[in-house]
């Protein structure tokens, strides 16, 4: 180890309009897909708004749905850890085509694997610092290093074990660190929904922090995993490039789980379009 809403209205595009999760938040503008409120937000705008509420000494919590998160979002048991979000992005060009069929576009896609890098930027830019939680053994040390060479100010890293969610030491030790380093921002990449539970919980703990729910992002900063080509992540083809590189994880997820639901939802947002 190292050291939604009271209220809401919709525009004419269809996104809603909502107050914040505190009475001190923003409004919110949302697209509903598939039951799931999704900020419209490009990623400079879900930055910004990080940063401004940093600023303001208000923390968050950031939960970035693909179509694999989105799809067990629909089960209730799930439904609450998107509620509990102050910022949901959509993380997969899926759920931006359905937002479009929708008729209630968002502007982009926000992916974690991205955020990881450019929301460090602009923490470092206005001297905060991040924390990162989670990834295999090593990985989490190896991206705190990368990132610290481009000016992040890494407060401190840590990979917990397996199991670690039943360990109360395992769990006091993760809130010691958190509270020794006062980190502004804390990338959490325990892979859902076990990362969201976590971070729902030290959101309670340390309220002016900002966690980010961010998947396998630290083995992309760590240059584990190699992300797609440009091209590839603009045609919604980046989770082909994963496959690729990891099949026997991955083959089920996608292929049984994934495309089935991305083209079911396609095609219920499309109906949904055409009756708005």
């Amino acid at each position: 180890m190292h050291v939604s809403a009271s209220g809401s209205t919709t525009n004419p595009w269809g996104c809603v309009v909502s107050v914040g999760n505190s009475a001190h938040s923003p409004a919110r503008y949302t697209s509903a897909i598939d039951g799931v409120n999704f900020d419209v937000f490009d990623e400079a705008a879900a930055i910004g708004h990080v940063v401004a509420e940093l600023s303001a000494g208000r923390g968050g919590f950031v939960i970035t749905p693909n179509i694999d998160i989105l799809r067990q979002l629909r089960k209730p048991v799930y439904r609450d850890l998107a509620e509990a979000a102050d910022l949901v992005l959509a993380d997969g060009m899926p759920v931006v085509w359905a937002s479009r069929l929708l008729r209630r576009p968002l502007p982009a896609r926000v992916a974690g694997s991205s955020l990881i890098f450019s929301l460090s930027r602009a923490a470092a830019d206005h001297d905060f610092s991040i924390f990162l939680l989670g990834g295999v053994e090593g990985a989490a040390e190896r991206a705190a290093s990368l990132l610290a060479r481009e000016g992040v100010r890494v407060a401190g890293w840590q990979c917990p074990a397996f199991g670690f969610e039943r360990d109360a030491a395992a769990l006091a030790s993760i809130d010691a660190a958190l509270a020794t380093t006062a980190p502004s921002i804390v990338y959490v990449g325990l892979g859902f929904p076990k990362q969201e539970r976590l971070i729902m919980r030290l959101r309670e703990l340390f309220p002016a922090t900002w966690f980010v729910g961010c998947g396998g992002s630290i083995a992309f900063a760590a240059g584990d995993i190699d992300r797609a080509p440009s091209g590839m992540q603009k045609a919604g083809f980046e989770w082909l490039h994963r496959l690729a590189m990891e099949p026997k994880r991955l083959a089920r997820r996608y292929l049984v789980d994934d495309v089935p639901y991305a083209f079911a939802l396609l095609l219920r947002s499309a109906v949904g379009g055409l009756r708005r």
